[in-house]
């Protein structure tokens, strides 16, 4: 079984760590920490990501989009 939590360090708790216990009782788990990254943030970081992303939005809400398949991509684009 996989368990995501996703809570502020405020938010930690014996009450936190019970539920965990209750939930995987006595197997071994695995418990990693890292900070979250807001990816609306990350990807408005930069005035050129900005402007792109606005562009980019006003262009699909006039309706100007453009569409591919898989195969036309990978013929623009290369396979990776």
């Amino acid at each position: 079984m996989v368990t995501t939590y996703r809570l502020h360090v405020n938010e930690l708790s014996m009450e936190l760590i019970n539920s965990i216990k209750a939930a995987f009782k006595d197997k071994t788990v695995e418990i990693i920490v890292t900070d979250s990254v807001d990816e609306t943030e990350y990807l408005l970081a930069t005035e050129a990501n900005r402007k792109s992303l606005e562009k980019s939005m006003k262009e699909a809400e006039a309706g100007e989009l453009t569409t591919m398949t898989v195969q036309e991509l990978e013929t623009k684009y290369g396979k990776k």
